[in-house]
């Protein structure tokens, strides 16, 4: 619990450093946490201490999300009845309505017919994720084709991968990132001093705390600062200053992966 209290502080002082952030004066690199007594080698990563001619940093695995934009529309007429619309038809063709395969020019906000902003209502999203589940039930498609029903499948498929996206926050700051050309590496290098600290306690208490309560402690700060953190990107992103933004999404991954690990233990 005493560990848990010291974390606390670190974060708090954390929070603070934040609002005098400079882009320019530091590299970053998310780490994956990671409970030490883990058995999936492939996410395990070790520590070797610098040398005094290096600064202190810590390496792990993690992705890249290339450049890409969902600006194209896409001009490919029903398979069906050969017919084409204006509107680019996600699930059925406007005139047989015959279920249409994937239109990879669809991007996630334009299924669930969001405004493409980082900002939204989550309600919504969710009401509208329900609505095409239904839709797209098995149950309502199987006197179809088999082709319209691997369709409706891949359809429905591609519906939940852009749900889970853009429910979270960190998910939904790299699509986005995506959808504008900029490319998120994930593999970068932390050289803060005071963040790399806390970096190293966090995963130690993590890995030795068994208490429900001293977890969900951990767990409302580690969220508050992935909070403070997407704040930061919106801010960034808006006035397209999108290095920072990258940091900023960077720092994200650190604090979500923090929380998936506590999720783990809980």
């Amino acid at each position: 619990m005493n560990r848990a209290r010291k974390l606390v502080a670190s974060i708090s002082t954390l929070s603070t450093r934040r609002r005098t952030y400079s882009p320019s004066s530091s590299t970053f690199r998310t780490i994956s946490i990671i409970n030490s007594q883990t058995h999936h080698s492939s996410r395990r990563e070790s520590f070797q201490p610098s040398s005094s001619a290096k600064p202190l940093c810590l390496r792990f695995s993690g992705r890249e999300f290339s450049s890409g934009s969902s600006d194209t529309t896409s001009s490919s007429a029903c398979w069906n009845c050969g017919s084409s619309s204006e509107k680019d038809a996600f699930l059925f063709c406007d005139s047989c309505r015959s279920i249409q395969p994937i239109d990879d020019s669809v991007d996630y906000f334009q299924i669930f017919d969001l405004e493409k902003k980082y900002e939204l209502d989550a309600g919504s999203l969710e009401g509208k994720y329900k609505d095409w589940q239904k839709k797209l039930h098995p149950d309502l498609v199987h006197n179809k084709s088999q082709k319209e029903r691997d369709y409706a499948a891949d359809q429905s498929a591609k519906v939940t991968e852009a749900y889970r996206t853009l429910t979270k926050r960190l998910s939904r700051a790299m699509y986005i990132m995506k959808l504008n050309g900029k490319n998120v590496n994930e593999e970068e290098t932390i050289t803060d001093p005071t963040l790399l600290m806390e970096i190293m306690e966090l995963r130690e208490t993590i890995s030795e705390a068994n208490d429900s309560k001293e977890l969900d402690q951990i767990r409302s700060q580690v969220q508050e600062k992935l909070k403070q953190w997407s704040d930061s990107f919106v801010e960034a992103f808006e006035s397209q200053r999108f290095d920072e933004a990258v940091k900023c999404i960077q720092r994200m991954t650190y604090y979500e992966r923090a929380c998936e690990e506590i999720v783990k233990k809980l």
